[in-house]
C-alpha cells in the first residue's frame, strides 16, 4: 500500500468511528480523562499539520494559527495549549469548522505525498499513522463513556456488534524458569517504549489460558469482595470507599439482574464474556481473592505466543518503566512516551476498540491504576 492510500485509510477510519454520533455528542467532556470526540478529530489533524506539513512542505499556509493552542495535547516543545479539563468548554471551533480543517490538511498531505519523502519523514508519517490509530481506540473509550453515562443509555449504534472473540478453554500454561528475550525487534513500526530488546530472568510460573469471565467476576461481587479490605491495596481500598465502587464500570443492577452498557445500548451482562472496564485495583483484588496474582508484563509477553489476544487490554503487575537502553528522541517527538513513565501500570494485549493491524505482542499500553473507562480485563498467573 502506498503512502497516500495508507494515509487516507487511517484518516477515514477516524471519521467512520464518528459517523453514528449526533452533533451534540461531539462536544461532551464528562470527566477529565474523556476528551470530546471533536477534539480527537482536530488533534489528529493538528499532528500532521504541525509535525509534517509546517516544517517540510514549502509554501504551506497554516489553516488557523489559533488551532495550535486548541489541539496541542501535551507537547511542551510546541507551545501553550488549552488545559485538558477545558476541552469540553470549547464550543468553538465548531464540529463543521474542525471537519473543514481536516479536509484542508488532508488535501495538503495528498499533495505533499505526491513526491517520495525522505526516510526521516517516512518514519515520522508512520508515527502519525500509529498516533491516529491510538486516538481511534480512545474515541471508542470516550464515546462509550459519554453515552454510557447518559441516564437514558442511548446506543452508539443499535446494530453494533463487537468483533468475534473465542474464549480459550480454562487451563494453565506452564513456563519454565530461564532467561528470555523481550521487547521489539525486526522490521516494521514500534513505539520507542518497546525498545530495546533485552534479556529477563523469569522463575517458573503458570499463566491462565482464559481471561476472567463476567460470571467469575460476579462470584467476587457476591462474595462481598468490594467490602473486604483484605483483598485490596490500601490505595485501592481508599478508592473503593471514596467512590462507592460496587461493580465494574457500566454494570447496573436492574429488576433483579445485572445489565451493562454496550455500544449497542443497555444489555443483560453476557456471563461467558471476559469481564471488562475494571481498574488495576479491582484486577489485583480479584486475583488476591482467588489466591492468585496478575502476571508481570514479561511473563505475559513470553507466554503470548501460546494464546491469542485478549478481548480487552490486560492489566499486568508491572510498573510502566523504561527498558534498558531507552532514549527519548530530540524535540517534541521525544515527549511521546518517556515523560509518562511514572505512577502507571502496564497493560498488554489489544481490545475490541484496537484498530486493525495496530496490536502486537510487544505493545506496552499504560494507564493509572484507578482508571477503567478503557477496555481492560484480567488474566491470572501463579508461581
Amino acid at each position: 500500500m502506498n503512502l497516500i492510500d495508507r494515509y487516507n485509510k487511517v484518516r477515514q477510519l477516524s471519521v467512520q468511528i464518528c459517523n453514528p454520533l449526533q452533533i451534540e455528542d461531539y462536544v461532551v467532556q464528562p470527566v477529565v480523562d474523556v476528551s470530546p470526540p471533536k477534539w480527537h478529530i482536530g488533534h489528529t489533524t493538528w499532528f500532521f499539520e504541525t509535525f509534517v506539513l509546517k516544517p517540510n512542505m514549502m509554501g504551506y499556509q497554516e489553516f488557523d494559527p489559533d488551532y495550535n493552542y486548541v489541539f496541542n495535547s501535551y507537547y511542551e516543545t510546541v507551545g501553550n495549549r488549552v488545559i485538558r479539563t477545558d476541552r469540553g468548554n470549547l464550543s468553538r471551533p465548531t464540529v463543521a469548522d474542525i471537519y473543514k480543517y481536516r479536509e484542508y490538511v488532508d488535501k495538503a498531505m495528498e499533495s505533499f505525498l505526491c513526491v517520495e519523502p525522505s526516510p526521516e519523514i517516512k518514519e515520522l508519517l508512520e508515527l502519525g499513522f500509529n498516533h491516529e490509530e491510538q486516538h481511534q481506540e480512545l474515541l471508542y473509550y470516550d464515546i462509550k463513556y459519554i453515552l454510557g453515562h447518559n441516564p437514558l443509555f442511548p446506543a452508539y449504534d443499535k446494530h453494533y456488534k463487537a468483533p468475534a472473540f473465542e474464549q480459550k478453554p480454562a487451563g494453565w500454561i506452564n513456563i519454565a524458569e530461564g532467561v528470555y528475550e523481550v521487547g521489539f525487534e525486526g522490521e516494521g513500526f514500534c513505539f520507542d517504549n518497546e525498545l530495546s530488546r533485552h534479556k529477563v530472568y523469569l522463575n517458573n510460573y503458570q499463566i491462565s489460558t482464559a481471561m476472567v469471565s463476567n460470571a467469575e467476576y460476579l462470584e467476587f461481587i457476591n462474595a462481598n469482595g468490594y467490602h473486604n479490605f483484605r483483598f485490596w491495596h490500601a490505595e485501592g481500598w481508599d478508592w473503593v470507599k471514596t467512590n462507592t465502587i460496587e461493580a465494574p464500570m457500566y454494570w447496573h443492577f436492574i429488576d433483579g439482574g445485572w445489565h451493562n452498557y454496550t455500544l449497542a445500548g443497555l444489555k443483560p451482562v453476557a456471563m461467558d464474556e471476559p469481564v471488562c472496564h475494571i481498574s488495576y485495583y479491582e484486577a489485583y483484588a480479584y486475583a488476591a481473592w482467588k489466591g492468585l496474582r496478575l502476571p508481570t508484563e514479561f511473563e505475559w509477553e513470553v507466554a503470548a505466543t501460546l494464546f491469542n489476544w485478549g478481548k480487552s487490554w490486560e492489566w499486568t503487575e508491572s510498573a510502566y518503566l523504561p527498558y534498558p537502553g531507552f532514549s527519548k528522541a530530540e524535540g517534541a517527538i521525544g515527549e511521546y512516551n518517556g515523560k509518562f513513565m511514572v505512577s502507571q501500570k502496564v497493560l498488554r494485549g489489544a481490545s475490541d476498540a484496537t484498530s486493525p493491524g495496530h496490536g502486537r505482542i510487544t505493545y506496552r499500553n499504560f494507564f493509572h491504576p484507578n482508571l477503567r473507562w478503557l477496555y481492560c480485563g484480567i488474566r491470572l498467573a501463579k508461581s
